[in-house]
């Protein structure tokens, strides 16, 4: 192939559902649907929305479009650079970086229109001084530390400020928060003791709109709600109160497709360290997803140990051994031979096997899932709800 036409050959074919091995749906209806019912359960809070880590993986530009549209104005963010890619998507609405300013960056959050969470002393400083020398009264966010140990101003250090007053006198205050550890557990006494904490230290503050709930603190009831939400994980159909039935839409659905199947005698053993040997004769078929993707290696299965399957034909099959970098396998010998050959259609995510079972078999968390998509999949953005 002549160089000329190689770059546009690339760009034609790459990550293409008929050439990546796997495709990435993603339902921005789903995505709406579950935000419209957040806000509904707020009322007459605000609700806004987390965005962070490319929009839990789903991507944060298509992510912020999509529910700018359906009525969100406020965006956290985790990382500045965050914040500029979904700035010329939302024009107007407001986005809040949580991890605050980077050392010697203010001046970056004026140039894109973005504010701070501020999260220390040494932030408040900062933003302090870049308000007085350009003599505007920026905003920015203040976070409180109420027991997480994670970002945020000690019970000493806004007692500082309080006494103080010079130090929040450069700034406006747009947005005073906090961060629950255990909304996931709703009986759990930390809640309430953070919110309590919550109310004490934000007491001595400029009066500002309060905040403090994820997507678990949505769904423990109106006293965590304040004047705004900021769910994350709920947004994008992962279960916030894993104890409870998912009262969220799907989002994702992740299929493959078989590239190869394998009869493999009994005796015979399958991966790596040979940790799965056919008990049976038995047919493997071979998957082109791995570790790599985000398909976790914890999800490996011995003859004796792991629950991870797929589903081929509306019915389920286990993984048969390790995970390796770009492959797995799985058992398909209950499953009809003419039903399974090289290209039949897989689902790893979807209808049958949410993100929350797949956390559940890794001994992990629906967010650490979502994140870890990968990027070799092709990624195919739909609205179900408006196609029907």
């Amino acid at each position: 192939m002549a160089d000329t036409n190689l770059g546009s050959y690339l760009e034609r074919v790459a990550l293409r559902p008929d050439t990546a091995g796997a495709t990435l749906t993603i339902d921005l209806g789903g995505l709406r649907s579950n935000y419209l019912q957040l806000k509904s359960l707020c009322h007459p809070a605000a609700c806004g929305a987390a965005i962070k880590g490319n929009a839990y993986g789903i991507g944060h530009v298509e992510a912020a479009r999509i529910l700018e549209r359906a009525g969100c104005r406020h965006f956290f963010v985790a990382q500045l650079s965050e914040a500029a890619a979904v700035r010329p998507v939302v024009p107007d609405a407001d986005i809040y970086v949580l991890n605050g300013i980077p050392t010697g960056g203010a001046a970056h959050f004026v140039d894109l229109d973005v504010r701070p969470v501020l999260g220390s002393l040494e932030e408040f400083a900062e933003w302090s001084a870049l308000c007085r020398d350009r003599n505007q009264k920026l905003p920015a966010a203040i976070h409180l530390d109420t027991g997480m140990n994670r970002l945020g101003l000690r019970r000493r250090d806004v007692e500082m400020v309080a006494r103080s007053p010079e130090l929040c006198a450069q700034f406006e205050c747009s947005l005073v928060m906090s961060h629950l550890a255990c909304s996931d557990l709703p009986d759990h006494p930390m809640n309430r003791a953070q919110a309590s904490l919550f109310d004490v230290m934000r007491a001595q503050l400029p009066e500002a709109p309060a905040s403090i709930a994820n997507s678990a603190g949505v769904l423990n009831g109106k006293a965590y709600h304040y004047d705004l939400i900021r769910p994350g994980i709920a947004l994008y159909g992962g279960n916030p109160i894993p104890a409870q039935p998912n009262p969220m839409a799907r989002v994702v659905a992740l299929e493959t497709s078989v590239i190869q199947v394998r009869e493999v005698p009994v005796g015979e053993t399958v991966g790596y360290g040979a940790t799965w040997c056919a008990k049976r004769a038995s047919r493997i078929a071979l998957l082109p997803v791995g570790y790599f993707d985000g398909y976790f290696r914890s999800l490996s299965r011995t003859n004796d140990y792991g629950d991870a399957g797929v589903y081929i034909d509306d019915k389920f099959a286990p993984l048969a051994g390790r995970v390796s970098m770009d492959t797995i396998a799985v058992d398909v010998t209950d499953i009809a031979s003419g039903k399974v050959r090289r290209g039949t259609r897989v689902e790893l995510l979807g209808p049958n096997i949410g993100v929350d079972d797949v956390a559940q078999w890794s001994g992990t968390i629906s967010y650490e899932v979502l994140t870890s998509l990968g990027e070799r999949y092709a990624r195919v953005y739909t609205d179900q709800a408006s196609e029907q």
